[in-house]
């Protein structure tokens, strides 16, 4: 590549010889594939089935993080929520919106950070743009990311899919991602390093799903948490929703760093994290299934699903409520405001 700077210019945004350069030395080295190598205006795929396809923009800061980086995020948070309809990952478009003047070390380790997670993920990246803005413009690096999945015969899931009478299941401790991300950006040490739980969901849901193919909603709990999702179900299905706080799992560090900052841990962003709602005859078949994964290795049953207006509940009406360790419910509002801008 014909730049001694070391860093991003705007000439690599015009098209010519220098993002031409840029393209085939960093994006085209990493994602190469026989679809992508043809460089043609936009891939040419050859689909058959049902397909799910998803689109994401990423503008977490800061880039790099303790368990991750954007590049990673970019990739995880777009097949996790294809993985969130029961689809397999094909194929993922990655376009760049880069701020002049960024190092070019940066972009080449946030390149080979996306081949692994891509790689772990089983999807290959086919097509993508790179454009370069005036220093100021941006904040060093944006990424959108498109995903397309197939679809297997006989799943049916959505968020408007939870009856009376399911199992809510959650995979794994909530929060790690959110106090990363804040602990990064404060500088803030903690006794123990708490690290961001990006990870992609896939595999783990092909477990669920050979286990049950009852799994009526899946959830990736990021932005808002567990909180917004649970409420958006309980919303989008028509029921209500209650939890047993006591129940949902939680990292020592992260509640001591929720305690301390004053945050509610349900609502709290996570990026390798799924909430299942399973019918009650098969919860137990897929919980097994879950732990039997790394990523649902501390998988616990943390509430069920209940008719929209059951009397137990305090609202009278649609909700979601939690049963504390006290004893009494509460109920769990839909987050509202910027609860941490800038976290995916």
């Amino acid at each position: 590549m014909t730049n001694s700077s070391g860093k991003i210019q705007m000439a690599h945004g015009t098209g010519g010889r220098l993002t031409r350069d840029l393209v085939a030395a960093v994006f085209g080295k990493k994602f190469s594939n026989v679809i992508l190598d043809r460089m043609d205006d936009a891939a040419m795929l050859e689909l058959e089935g049902r397909f799910a396809f998803t689109t994401d923009g990423h503008v977490v800061s800061p880039i790099f993080f303790p368990g991750g980086d954007i590049g990673r995020l970019s990739i995880t948070g777009t097949v996790n929520d294809l993985a969130m309809m029961g689809a397999t990952p094909l194929y993922i478009s990655a376009g760049f919106i880069i701020e002049e003047g960024m190092p070019l070390a940066d972009l080449e380790r946030l390149a080979l950070s996306m081949r692994e997670a891509a790689g772990e993920a089983g999807v290959q990246v086919v097509a993508g743009d790179t454009k370069v803005v005036e220093k100021g413009a941006a904040d060093r690096i944006f990424v959108n990311t498109s995903g397309i999945g197939l679809i297997p015969p006989g799943v049916h899931i959505s968020g408007a899919g939870a009856r009376p009478g399911d199992v809510v299941i959650l995979s794994g401790p909530i929060g790690d991602h959110g106090i990363a991300i804040i602990s990064q950006r404060q500088g803030m040490d903690f006794d123990v390093e708490i690290k961001s739980d990006c990870a992609p969901l896939g595999g783990l849901v092909r477990r669920m799903l050979d286990a049950s193919p009852r799994l009526n909603v899946l959830r990736d709990p990021t932005r808002g948490g567990l909180a917004a999702s649970l409420n958006e179900i309980a919303a989008a299905s028509r029921v209500s929703v209650e939890i047993d706080e006591s129940r949902v799992p939680m990292r020592a560090a992260v509640r001591a760093a929720c305690e301390l900052l004053g945050l509610d841990p349900l609502m709290l962003a996570n990026e390798g994290k799924l909430v299942a709602f399973v019918a009650a005859q098969d919860a137990g078949r897929v919980l097994e299934a879950m732990r039997g994964s790394p990523l649902g290795a501390e998988a616990a049953i943390i509430g069920n699903v209940l008719g929209a207006e059951d009397p137990h509940l305090p609202s009278g009406r649609p909700c979601v409520c939690a049963r504390t360790v006290m004893g009494s419910r509460r109920i769990i509002q839909m987050p509202s405001g910027e609860h941490l801008p800038r976290i995916c």
